[in-house]
């Protein structure tokens, strides 16, 4: 006859009246607490968060230009005239910011894209052929400015694509139009010093005229201001690279 075993437990956590007397003389360890749930949060309702300037800020134009009908901001004419004023600021900024790259044009492109610029615009043409590193460390530097300011339209062209026949000898050469016409020009790649540098590729272009736009609204677009800011960078790239060398050296 098989031997049947039955073991018995009691609900977790419940205690007898012997175990109680037994741990009160030190015969029984401490009786482990209940396993008690944490408390339910329920997860946060995006619709229920109050609506205010920050949370307008959070949007892009088009999450503001939905808003417009969202029936939450009906009932709230401060949040209404905010996002109106919010969406005003973002289109703003849009324009101002309108470039930001060199932009490679052809022949035909000439007129329309640099002539027939608007009159708030500066253009920076630079002549170039492939294959002639003279052109190629310019137009690294002029990459660089263009991110650094996007109110100035830069742009190249292949040289004899703008002017049938230019000399090669001639090459880099760039040319600063504003409202239409030329208003410098700057032949071969020692017009910018030996090491043709963004910082002085700058302070170039900026020897007479406004030339380089930020595109922020805020800051100061004067050519005072530019230079300043493009002396301050070239004197601390010159005092890194003074240091990098003198850590190079200490280490021999």
């Amino acid at each position: 006859m098989a031997d049947y075993h039955f073991v018995y437990k009691d609900l977790e956590g419940a205690s007898t009246q012997w175990d109680d007397i037994q741990r009160k003389l030190g015969n029984l360890p401490p009786k482990a607490p209940a396993f008690k749930p944490p408390p339910f949060t329920p997860s946060l309702d995006q619709d229920s968060i109050p609506k205010d300037k920050s949370w307008v800020d959070q949007k892009t134009e088009e999450q503001l230009e939905d808003l417009e009908d969202d029936p939450d901001l009906d009932d709230d004419r401060f949040l209404e005239e905010y996002r109106r004023k919010r969406l005003a600021e973002i289109r703003v900024e849009a324009k101002k910011i309108r470039f930001g790259s060199v932009i490679p044009i052809s022949g035909s492109d000439f007129v329309r894209e640099v002539s027939q610029a608007p009159p708030d615009v500066w253009v920076v043409v630079i002549l170039y052929k492939e294959g002639f590193p003279e052109c190629g460390m310019l137009l690294q530097s002029l990459e660089e400015l263009a991110r650094r300011y996007p109110g100035t339209k830069f742009v190249k062209i292949i040289s004899t694509d703008c002017i049938p026949n230019y000399p090669d000898r001639n090459l880099p050469t760039l040319l600063v139009y504003n409202n239409g016409a030329v208003k410098a020009n700057f032949v071969g790649l020692n017009t910018f010093g030996r090491r043709c540098t963004p910082e002085g590729v700058a302070l170039v272009l900026c020897q007479s005229d406004p030339v380089l736009n930020d595109g922020q609204s805020g800051n100061d677009p004067s050519r005072k201001a530019v230079m300043e800011g493009e002396r301050r960078r070239l004197i601390e790239k010159v005092v890194a690279e003074h240091e990098d060398d003198d850590d190079g050296s200490s280490s021999d």
